[in-house]
């Protein structure tokens, strides 16, 4: 079973039907089993009332509530609870919100269930800096006192929006948020048997005060009597915006008006607009829209790069040749990269020393030589950020003068605008460096392809220190002529899949997905691939791929065909429902097609092609390719009509 499966495993109610033991009489529980929007219970129809503001952040809406409307926020608990004054025992509330920053010992109510005649809270959660709190009152057990019960390191303060589910059964709580991996806690005291609610009030963003007023935006709020909702809250990718029941006003989008009417629902767009060239797109400008005036399309942040939200759909007419860039040596590998308020550019991996490898900047449309980097027959470079700063790390394939095999990280000066060495990381015939963050913090992994004649090394992956400004070893991964990782995530999750080629007598090899689970990388999925030279992940809407590129079939203890380089790549699929990847179709190369798949649109002549690069400016959109036989790299430029 995958570890996903594992996570996501449903938690089967233990039941509420029971009879009477006295006379057989069925037992009628308080509501129906069936989700309680409670925040339906205090919003109008249309979303309009005094004290209530309707918001649209991020692609979704919600509501925030001001210090005057927390009286009329509220309904007495009879309202749902419509056969008996008792709270449920076991049950989920399901919370969708967007919480502002909150100051340090401030907690903030997202909702209590209060006695009309006092302030005793029966049932509240309220939340604090990294700390979400469940109250609630037993008088039986706990002498009349309340129980607190707190899940710690719960970060929301970060202005995006979270889907919360809190399960309690007993003494056991847990908490899930964006269908992550829960939190759970047991506690001397378990939730009481007999929690009677009679003469009291659901109050919604507050415990009748105005301290503690909740101040961001309530999207969702559900009661679920008798069942762990994580199952069924889990079950697309949107896991941030999940929904079991939300008021209807928030649900779609404003009707277009005929005329001159008022659209149907009113509310507000927490929107920012850039125009001009193309700014960044970091988690500052998260949720932030750009629109680009020479290609007509509008744009959204998601956190690290823009995406087309309305754009004129171009259809590629044909392909020239736009640039001849003469190299230093044979090419292996080219990046393509964008220095804020300096330029674009493009790093070769090239093979021999000397004269090393070099960095190319775009000027007066072209790309011209900038700045030469020595290094030992170079495979590729990485181009990666750390906060402000910015390196490029190269990996060398082969041993320098003295012997020595280290592959190099170069950071960039914003002095002198050159790349300076940075730190030297011992490899081994280093193919490919693979940047990424995980929880706000940088890992950098290297494909080691072999030591000596030996393929099944150690790759290793390393963890940025920010107090010793240093990458160090993290973890080793066996790999068996690692070529490539590829880094990506669903959701909550972080996957790391590594592109084995050849283990010393054989191409016809497993390949293996890695999940991040309990601060490492375990393994998830093996795949059987034939000398795995790549790995890529895209996403074509909701549906999630993963393409291998095959290179060639090899097995020492067979006869070598004429064409053993002749071979299919795969493209696998997410399936949800199974927790893996299935394999979607085999192709030589690939055009997406809709219900036909990938189809082969253009063939371009090219020689000894070693890597592709596209990039866009403003003044059209072009690819690159570099070759490992000669020192020539070209720049296509792409014809649209």
């Amino acid at each position: 079973m995958s570890a996903l499966l594992v996570v996501w495993a449903v938690l089967l109610p233990s039941g509420f039907t029971s009879y009477l033991a006295s006379g057989g009489t069925s037992w009628r529980h308080c509501t129906d089993l069936r989700p309680l929007d409670i925040l339906s219970e205090v919003v109008p129809t249309s979303g309009v009332r005094s004290g209530i503001r309707m918001l649209q952040v991020q692609g979704a809406r919600g509501f925030q509530f001001s210090a005057s409307a927390r009286h009329a926020l509220s309904f007495p608990a009879s309202q749902i609870f419509l056969y008996c004054d008792l709270f449920p025992e076991e049950f989920s509330i399901i919370i969708t919100l967007r919480v502002l920053s909150v100051p340090p010992k401030k907690n903030e109510y997202i909702f209590t269930v209060m006695k009309e005649e006092s302030n005793t809270v029966l049932v509240g959660l309220r939340y604090s800096l990294n700390k979400l709190h469940f109250l609630f009152w037993s008088r039986e057990l706990s002498n009349g006192w309340q129980t607190q019960v707190t899940f710690q390191g719960i970060s929301l303060t970060d202005n995006q929006w979270h889907t919360l589910v809190l399960a309690v059964s007993g003494q056991f709580f847990s908490l899930t948020v964006d269908c992550s991996i829960p939190i759970d806690v047991v506690v001397d005291t378990p939730f009481p048997a007999s929690l009677s609610v009679k003469g009291s009030r659901f109050c919604i963003g507050s415990r009748r005060r105005r301290k503690g007023l909740f101040t961001g935006l309530l999207r969702q709020l559900v009661l679920l009597p008798g069942s762990d909702a994580t199952s069924r809250m889990c079950t697309n990718m949107n896991f941030k915006l999940a929904v079991l029941s939300i008021p209807p006003v928030l649900q779609d989008l404003p009707v277009k008006p005929a005329s001159n009417e008022v659209l149907k629902y009113p509310y507000e767009a927490d929107m920012k607009l850039t125009l001009g060239s193309r700014p960044p797109c970091t988690k500052n400008e998260k949720a932030q829209f750009w629109f680009n005036a020479s290609r007509k399309g509008l744009y959204l942040c998601d956190g690290s790069a823009w995406v087309a939200m309305l754009e004129v759909k171009e259809r590629l007419e044909y392909v020239e040749e736009y640039q001849n860039l003469m190299t230093n040596s044979e090419t292996m590998g080219i990046e393509i990269f964008v220095i804020p308020k300096v330029g674009f550019f493009a790093a070769t991996a090239n093979r021999y020393t000397p004269p090393g490898s070099a960095i190319y900047k775009w000027t007066d449309g072209k790309f011209q030589s900038y700045q030469n980097i020595p290094t030992y027959q170079a495979q590729s470079w990485c181009y990666f950020t750390i906060g402000k700063k910015i390196f490029l790390a190269v990996a060398n394939f082969e041993q320098n003068e003295r012997g020595q095999q280290f592959s190099v990280i170069y950071k960039w000066s914003h002095r002198t605008e050159k790349f300076f060495p940075y730190q030297r990381i011992a490899t081994h015939s280093a193919r490919d460096w693979e940047a990424f963050d995980i929880e706000g913090e940088a890992f950098l992994a290297v494909a080691n392809h072999r030591e000596g004649d030996n393929h099944n090394i150690n790759s290793v992956i390393y963890r940025w220190n920010p107090r010793t400004g240093l990458f160090e070893a993290n973890q080793t991964i066996p790999t068996s002529g690692a070529y490539d990782w590829e880094f990506f995530t669903v959701g909550p999750y972080s996957f790391l899949v590594v592109a084995n080629t050849f283990n010393g007598t054989s191409t016809k090899i497993d390949s293996h997905i890695y999940i991040w689970l309990g601060g490492s990388f375990q393994l998830f999925q093996s795949i059987l691939t034939f000398g795995a030279a790549d790995w890529e992940v895209f996403r074509i809407g909701d549906r999630i791929f993963l393409a291998v590129a095959n290179s060639h079939s090899y097995d020492s203890g067979t006869v070598v065909p004429n064409n053993y380089y002749a071979i299919n790549s795969s493209i696998y699929e997410l399936n949800i429902t199974a927790q893996m990847f299935v394999k979607f179709q085999d192709l030589l190369t690939y055009r997406w097609q809709g219900y036909e798949g990938f189809v082969a649109v253009h063939r371009l002549p090219t020689f000894g092609c070693r890597d592709w690069e596209a990039f866009h400016t403003t003044a059209g959109s072009y690819l690159m390719y570099s070759s490992a036989r000669e020192p020539l790299s070209k720049v296509l430029k792409l014809k649209t009509v």
